[in-house]
C-alpha cells in the first residue's frame, strides 16, 4: 500500500467515509488465519468508516500527534468529567493501521477512568486490532495511545 493520504466525503446519510484505496495484503506482518481475517476486515470497515470521527463541539483535551516517517497524522478531542472520559472524538488522516486504530480506541476510552487510561499499555492497542503488526507498522499503531497519554500528560501539567 502507498502512503497515500486519507481522503474522505460525506455518502448519502451524511456519513463521512473514505475513498482512499487499500492494499489489503498488506494490513498485517504475515498470513493471517481465519479469525484474523475477521479482524482484519474489521479495520478496514474502521478505516473506511471510521467511529467518532470529527472535533467534539466540547472538549476539555485537544492533543496532536504526527508521525514524520510517514506521514499519519491525528488529532484527539476528549471531554473529561469526574475523572472520565465522557466523550472523545478524532480527526486525522493516514494509512488504514492508524486510523483503524484512533477509531478502535475512541471507543475503547469511551467512560473509562482516566487513571484507567493512563495505563493503557501498547498490548491493549494491539488487541483492540486483532492481528499482527510488522514493526515497520507499529508506530502507525500506537500513534493513538501516544496521543491519549501525551495529551492527558499535558493537562495534568498544564493544571499544576
Amino acid at each position: 500500500m502507498t502512503r497515500d493520504q486519507m481522503k474522505r466525503t460525506k455518502n448519502q446519510e451524511g456519513t463521512l467515509v473514505s475513498t482512499a484505496t487499500v492494499d489489503r495484503n498488506e494490513i498485517a506482518s504475515r498470513p493471517l488465519n481465519e479469525e484474523e481475517e475477521i479482524y482484519k476486515e474489521n479495520i478496514l470497515d474502521h478505516y473506511k468508516h471510521p467511529h467518532n470521527y470529527g472535533q467534539l463541539q466540547e472538549y476539555t483535551l485537544a492533543h496532536r500527534e504526527f508521525n514524520p516517517l510517514c506521514g499519519d497524522d491525528i488529532i484527539i478531542y476528549t471531554l473529561i468529567q469526574e475523572g472520565k472520559i465522557k466523550d472523545v472524538s478524532f480527526q486525522g488522516k493516514g494509512c488504514a493501521i492508524s486510523q483503524a486504530s484512533i477509531s478502535l480506541l475512541t471507543d475503547y476510552l469511551k467512560r473509562k477512568p482516566l487513571a484507567e487510561v493512563k495505563k493503557l499499555t501498547p498490548e491493549t492497542v494491539m488487541q483492540l486490532l486483532g492481528i499482527p503488526i510488522s514493526l515497520v507498522r507499529m508506530k502507525c499503531a500506537l500513534l493513538s495511545l501516544k496521543a491519549i497519554h501525551n495529551g492527558i500528560k499535558n493537562m495534568e501539567n498544564t493544571h499544576e
